[in-house]
């Protein structure tokens, strides 16, 4: 059963106009350590709702040039490229060339409307979200192996709030907000000037409110699997606009058609294949406003033709009373998913390790970009980390890999996002807030 909070009864969003430290307070603090909702068997406590759910925004603040993040022991960090316009996404070539998506959200005057929209809005420049989107791609290349990008160009510029890239063959692939788009690509060029080709539209329009589309491509190349979030939060505005939302494509190289591999994905964002099993796997932002304690984000294993729950359930059979009519026979089929991240921690980047410039500890596993989150108290992601697997399968509990992106809770100097494996095996990971790629070796 529901739990209501006091707030429910005594406060209104015109009253929170005034007095906004109550935003805080409404929600309620966690009773569980963030442990608790991390691993394969998470503890999902009951939910909590109120009238304002709770509010826990740091202040977006410019890291000095002497700053950066934390490694962790035995790691080194520092910067591959700094001075960057809110890089959102990372890919590497394969000669070296690292292509990162200097990116945000496209307009959408129909999405997060009204008070509660208008607080979010708020809340997002605190945060050092609201900037307007550069809509390009840039190339950064270390031309003398020091670990710093010592060459930057526009790859690709005038595109629509750009996310994923991939390449197959001689075509890049851009995962534009409102579609996949096709540009020819030569190993070493710095500019593309020939047009793309539209591959496949995506699910976009003046609310769009999961802006980002990633794209990975199958081992063979065939297929393009795009990651398409929700158009809600849960589901709150109907279904009828969640068509083929919340969803992970699979489509055609060749012909552009395409279909659902898997659904009931909340927001799945970053996607790697397991090196061992070749499976792919995806990292799912899950629902907001249940509380501190729900609902974990998640990594799992992508099964063609699953339904992992969103927005009826989560975490196989937890039914999410808010929304309504209900679907009994859905919330059946739910799959687990394979690995809790914690709750609210807004886990983006996924990308699965390998031999190289890391320790070996460090070198079967996945590292996870966690930006941060918004609706718990306290606060929680806001580092990389770094979870063990064996025999293809999460094992063990997550480590820090990169920590110190927030500061008492009150400041934050970047948050992270992409993440990906470089030619020599280092991580790198895009600072969207910093504004910076932050390279992480062995110490």
């Amino acid at each position: 059963m529901k739990r209501h909070s006091a707030c429910t009864l005594v406060v209104s969003f015109a009253s929170a106009l005034l007095v906004s430290p109550m935003l805080a307070a409404c929600g309620g603090r966690a009773q569980l350590p963030l442990a608790a909702g991390i691993g394969p068997s998470p503890t999902l406590d009951a939910p909590r709702t109120s009238l304002i759910p709770t509010i826990g925004v740091a202040s977006a603040r410019a890291w000095l040039a002497s700053e950066m993040p934390v490694a962790a022991p035995g790691l080194a960090v520092q910067p591959f490229a700094r001075d960057l316009d809110h890089p959102r996404w990372l890919y590497v070539l394969p000669n070296g060339d690292v292509l990162v998506a200097e990116t945000n959200a496209p307009e959408r005057p129909d999405d997060a409307t009204g008070i509660k929209g208008w607080f979010f809005k708020r809340f997002q420049r605190k945060a050092g979200g609201a900037v307007a989107s550069a809509d390009r791609i840039t190339l950064l290349r270390d031309t003398n192996g020091d670990g710093i990008a010592d060459v930057r160009s526009v790859l690709l510029s005038g595109l629509t709030s750009p996310f994923g890239m991939t390449l197959v063959g001689d075509a890049l692939y851009v995962a534009n907000t409102d579609a996949i788009v096709r540009f020819p690509y030569r190993a070493g060029v710095q500019r593309i000037a020939e047009a793309g080709t539209r591959v496949v539209a995506l699910p976009a329009g003046s609310r769009n409110h999961h802006w980002t589309k990633n794209v990975v491509a199958s081992l063979d190349g065939s297929t393009l699997f795009v990651a398409v979030g929700s158009n809600s939060n849960a589901a709150e505005n109907g279904m009828d606009v969640e068509a083929e939302r919340a969803a992970i494509w699979a489509v055609d190289v060749r012909t552009g058609s395409h279909r659902i591999l898997a659904s009931g994905l909340r927001n799945p964002v970053g996607m790697s294949f397991e090196p061992t099993t070749g499976a792919l796997w995806v990292a799912v932002n899950e629902r907001d406003e249940l509380g501190s304690d729900l609902v974990p984000d998640y990594m799992t294993r992508v099964r063609d033709g699953a339904f992992y729950g969103w927005p009826y359930s989560y975490f196989g059979p937890h039914v999410d009373t808010r929304v309504t009519p209900a679907r009994a026979d859905l919330v059946a089929s739910a799959v687990v998913p394979d690995y809790a991240l914690g709750a609210h921690t807004a886990s983006l980047g996924l990308a699965f390790s390998r031999a190289g410039a890391l320790p070996p500890a460090l070198q079967r596993g996945a590292f996870v970009a966690q930006h941060g989150s918004w609706n718990r108290k306290p606060m929680s992601g806001y580092k990389v980390i770094f979870v063990p697997f064996v025999n293809g399968a999460p094992s063990g509990e997550p480590v820090d890999v990169l920590t110190g992106f927030l500061e008492r809770e009150e400041f934050s100097r970047g948050r992270p996002v992409g993440v990906a494996i470089d030619a020599r095996g280092a991580l790198l990971v895009a600072d969207d807030v910093g504004n910076a790629i932050w390279r992480v070796t062995a110490k």
